[in-house]
C-alpha cells in the first residue's frame, strides 16, 4: 500500500477542485494586479528601494526556514551590487551569501529563460560552494545518489527519530525531473499562480538533491510567480510569509505528501499564504514612503556618513535596540565618537532616548512609538 503520493500509480497527475479555488485565486490575482500597479506608480528610485527590501527579505527568510541565519547587510549589499544599485556602504559578502543571492536573482531576474537540469545544478552548486552541508560532504550540482540510504525528512533524537517523509529512490530521479521540467516549461493549462504552488509541491516531493531542496523549491515558485506577472521586479516575499507560518507550512506539506493526488488543500493554503504575503508588501510600501518622506524633510541637513548610514538602518527596521555601543561597532568608530554622533541627532530632534538609562540607554527615531 502506498504511503506517499509519489508511490501512487497515477503520480504525478494532480487534481484539484477548481470551484473551491476560484474565489481565493480571483482574490489573489486582484491583489497581485493592484500591488504591481501601485508599485509601478512610485517612480524608479522608490520602486528600486522596494525591490531591494523585498529581495533581501526573500533571501534571508528562505534560509531561515532551513535554520540558516545570514547577515542582513551582506545580503542587501550583494543584491544591490548585482542589480547595479547605488546604496552606499556596500560590503563584501561571504560565499554562502553570494550563492543564495545568485540563485534567487537568477530565478527572478531571468524568469523568462527555460528552467533546465543544468540550471538547477548551477543553483545547487551556488548554494554549496564548498561541497559541504555543515560538516558533511554532499553531492553538489547533480541529483542525489542515496549511497548513504534513502532520502528522509526526520526529527527527534537519534534513538527516537520520527520519519516525516521519504522521497523517491535515486534511480527514479532522471525520469522524475525530466517529467517535471517538461511540465514546468510546457503545460499552459493551470493558472500561473496555481502552477507556482504545484511546482513547489512537486519539487519538494521529488527532493532531488542531498540538501537545499526547500530553498530551490521556493526559488522555482518565485520564478513561476514572476512569470505570472511578466516582470522581474519583486514586491512581495512568499518566503518571508512562509517563515512566519513555518509550522503550518511543514504540517500541510507532510499531510499532502501522505495523502492522495487531490491537492486542493495544499493549493488553498498556498493561495492564502500568498494573500498574506501581500499584506507584508503593504508594509514594505509604507516603509519606503516613510523613508522617502524623512529624507525629503531633512534634504538640507548635514549628516556625516555614520549618521546617514545609521538613520537608514533605523528607517529600514533596525534589529533590536540601538545603543551607543552598537553604533560604535557598526560605524567602526570609538565609543566617544558614537556618543557625539547620537547626541547631535538627539539635540536636533531626530533621535530620542528610549525609556531607561545608564548602561541600558537606547535610541530610536523621534516620532516613533
Amino acid at each position: 500500500m502506498a504511503k506517499y503520493i509519489h508511490q501512487l500509480p497515477d503520480w504525478p497527475k494532480f487534481r484539484w477542485d477548481q470551484k473551491a479555488l476560484a474565489e481565493p485565486l480571483a482574490g489573489v490575482r486582484h491583489r497581485q494586479g493592484r500591488l504591481i500597479g501601485r508599485m509601478e506608480g512610485l517612480g524608479f528610485s522608490l520602486r528600486s528601494e522596494a525591490v531591494l527590501h523585498t529581495l533581501t527579505e526573500d533571501v534571508l527568510k528562505s534560509s531561515e526556514i532551513e535554520g540558516e541565519i545570514l547577515d542582513r547587510d551582506q545580503v542587501r549589499s550583494s543584491i544591490a551590487r548585482r542589480l547595479g544599485m547605488d546604496i552606499g556602504g556596500l560590503m563584501s559578502a561571504d560565499r554562502d551569501v553570494e550563492g543564495v543571492v545568485e540563485m534567487m536573482l537568477d530565478a527572478t531576474q531571468k524568469y523568462d529563460q527555460p528552467l533546465t537540469a543544468e540550471r538547477l545544478f548551477g543553483w545547487h552548486a551556488a548554494l554549496f560552494p564548498t561541497g559541504r552541508s555543515g560538516m558533511y560532504r554532499i553531492t553538489v550540482g547533480a541529483w542525489r545518489d542515496d549511497k548513504t540510504g534513502p532520502m528522509q525528512i526526520v526529527s527527534g533524537a537519534v534513538d527516537r527519530e520520527r520519519v516525516h517523509y521519504e522521497a523517491p529512490e535515486a534511480a527514479r530521479l532522471d525520469r522524475e525531473m525530466n517529467a517535471f521540467l517538461d511540465w514546468f516549461e510546457g503545460e499552459a493549462g493551470a493558472d500561473p499562480v496555481l502552477k507556482a504552488g504545484i511546482a513547489h509541491l512537486c519539487f519538494v516531493t521529488v527532493h532531488p538533491f542531498d540538501d537545499g531542496n526547500g530553498r530551490i523549491a521556493r526559488a522555482i515558485a518565485d520564478m513561476a510567480l514572476a512569470r505570472s506577472e511578466h516582470s522581474p521586479q519583486r514586491f512581495y516575499s512568499m518566503s518571508a510569509q512562509i517563515r512566519q507560518e513555518r509550522s503550518a507550512y511543514y504540517d500541510i506539506l507532510e499531510s499532502t505528501q501522505k495523502g492522495n493526488l487531490d491537492i486542493t488543500r495544499w493549493l488553498k493554503w498556498f493561495l492564502g499564504c500568498l494573500d498574506r504575503a501581500f499584506d507584508g508588501a503593504e508594509n514594505v510600501l509604507a516603509n519606503v514612503l516613510k523613508k522617502a518622506h524623512f529624507w525629503k524633510e531633512h534634504a538640507g541637513a548635514a549628516f556625516n556618513d555614520r549618521q546617514r548610514d545609521m538613520l537608514n538602518r533605523l528607517l529600514d527596521g533596525f534589529d533590536g535596540k540601538l545603543a551607543s555601543s552598537k553604533w560604535a561597532t557598526i560605524g567602526k568608530c570609538s565609543p566617544d565618537t558614537a556618543l557625539r554622533d547620537i547626541t547631535d541627532l538627539v539635540e536636533r530632534g531626530i533621535l530620542k532616548k528610549d525609556e531607561g538609562g545608564g548602561r541600558s540607554t537606547s535610541y530610536s527615531l523621534a516620532g516613533e512609538t
